[in-house]
């Protein structure tokens, strides 16, 4: 680790990394420099929640390029559950470089891409048998998800949940459950897409709420007999880290298999061990029909996968489903080094850990701040919601945007989320030492404070 000056020191000795190697004649640029490039080369179409340029990372820790140190609560976006470089999914893919990179798994296949395949078949919930093919994004793997249920069921519409995100391509933007920034301008929409409330208990929508409108949709808009499936994301990621509830999945498994529709649960965001179970549909013993995940199955290197029941995934003919990079040799190795780290290092349990530490620290913080309106989490999946007064109906999406960026100043990655963009999410590494995530809340606290104030008094909260 690095301390704000830049001097070294370590707790977590695997994760141990020399200081950065300067090629002589050059030396690193500033944050302002890069910024300037940036605002040149990059459309703005491509936000940046921090414009602090990364130059290294382990572990749960940044380095920008002017050598300081920021605890990483954000993943990547959830893509490094194994934390940043871990050694054994470095070794993996450094092995990987000196025999192939790419050869197209449709060309000429290698034995990683079953391997992997493999595993996962055997770790999707449910005892019906399983097959997986790999893509390389998330929004890519949902896509695949549709193109085989419609393919499956002969169906064409797909039913999506208010506030759910599933990619940014154009028919996942249809399936967003969120206008600004996704969809606005973007349109029209892929067709005979419907959406239905997600519950969030905070706001007062209920699992009937969704039942009802299901079934008003049924009634009013669309025959069930033509509808391929219904995609819900078990926990909602940029929707604002709302749970489904059990009844809920359990109702909707219920409603597909009396009208012939496949559930396709999204585990993009929620899926390797981060609620603390494999994938987040598995603390409602629901089996879906198909399950999209991406982000953290190969530590960092592009991947994603539908895993479902075999009968569904052989539906399409040869040649129906693939791409040129999916399943890539080294993201393939990445991937089985990253499930043996989760093994070794116990880390569903470890996310089980970091969910209470982070919410129990969360809510004294709540006693304290009345900008924060509930705090929830499902295992490390963890967030609190800004709101104005203490009040859930007055969501504060500024005072969220500016938490986000006073924790940047105090070497804190934080981000936002939410239908109202006031929720900020925690996604640190479920490989982080006890000591960093403490300091992170310390620095989170800190931000608190300086865009807040100090809080009720201690004597205010007790009373």
């Amino acid at each position: 680790m690095r301390s704000r000056e830049g001097r070294s020191y370590s707790t977590h000795p695997v994760h141990r990394q020399p200081p950065p190697q300067v090629a002589k004649g050059t030396s690193l640029t500033s944050n302002a420099e890069l910024n300037a490039r940036r605002q040149k080369a990059v459309p703005r179409g491509v936000s940046n929640s921090l414009m602090v340029y990364a130059e290294r990372a382990s572990n749960a820790e940044i380095w920008d390029v002017e050598g300081r140190r920021y605890i990483d609560f954000a993943s990547g976006i959830s893509v490094l559950n194994t934390g940043h470089v871990h050694p054994k999914v470095q070794a993996a893919i450094a092995a990987q470089l000196q025999k192939l990179t790419h050869t197209c798994f449709q060309v000429t296949p290698y034995e990683s891409y079953i391997a992997l395949a493999e595993e996962l078949n055997a770790l999707a919930p449910g005892g019906t048998a399983k097959k997986t093919i790999f893509l390389t994004t998330g929004a890519e793997a949902v896509e695949n998800a549709i193109k085989i249920a419609r393919y499956h069921t002969k169906r064409s519409a797909v039913i999506a949940f208010s506030g759910g995100f599933h990619g940014r391509t154009l028919a996942c933007i249809g399936l967003t459950g969120k206008v600004a920034p996704y969809k606005a301008g973007f349109g029209p929409m892929l067709p005979e897409i419907y959406h239905v409330p997600f519950p969030m208990a905070y706001h007062g929508v209920t699992t009937e709420d969704s039942i009802t409108a299901l079934e008003q949709l049924f009634k009013a808009d669309v025959d069930p007999a033509r509808v391929a499936a219904i995609i819900i994301e078990p926990v909602q990621g940029e929707g604002g880290f709302y749970a489904a509830p059990t009844e809920l999945l359990r109702r909707l498994r219920a409603l597909c298999d009396t009208h012939g529709i496949l559930l396709i649960a999204d585990e993009i965001q929620s899926g390797f061990g981060r609620t603390g179970r494999m994938f987040a549909i598995e603390h409602s013993g629901v089996e879906p029909d198909l399950i999209t995940i991406a982000k953290s199955v190969a530590g960092g290197v592009p991947l994603s996968a539908v895993i479902g029941k075999a009968e569904i995934m052989d539906a399409p003919i040869p040649g129906g489903l693939g791409g040129t990079f999916a399943g890539s040799p080294l993201a393939c190795a990445a991937g089985l080094a990253v499930l043996n780290v989760m093994k070794e290092e116990q880390l569903l349990k470890r996310s089980v850990e970091i969910g209470r530490f982070m919410s129990s620290r969360l809510k004294g913080l709540q006693a304290r701040f009345q900008a924060i309106g509930e705090v929830r989490n499902l295992g490390a999946m963890v967030a609190m919601e800004m709101v104005r007064n203490g009040r859930a109906d007055q969501p504060d999406a500024e005072l969220t945007k500016e938490l986000v960026l006073a924790a940047g100043r105090h070497g804190l990655v934080i981000l936002s989320c939410g239908v109202y963009s006031n929720v900020i999410r925690f996604l640190a590494p479920l490989t982080i030492t006890d000591a960093v995530l403490k300091e992170g809340f310390n620095l989170l606290e800190a931000a608190l404070e300086e865009v807040v104030g100090t809080g009720v008094s201690a004597k205010a909260a007790a009373g």
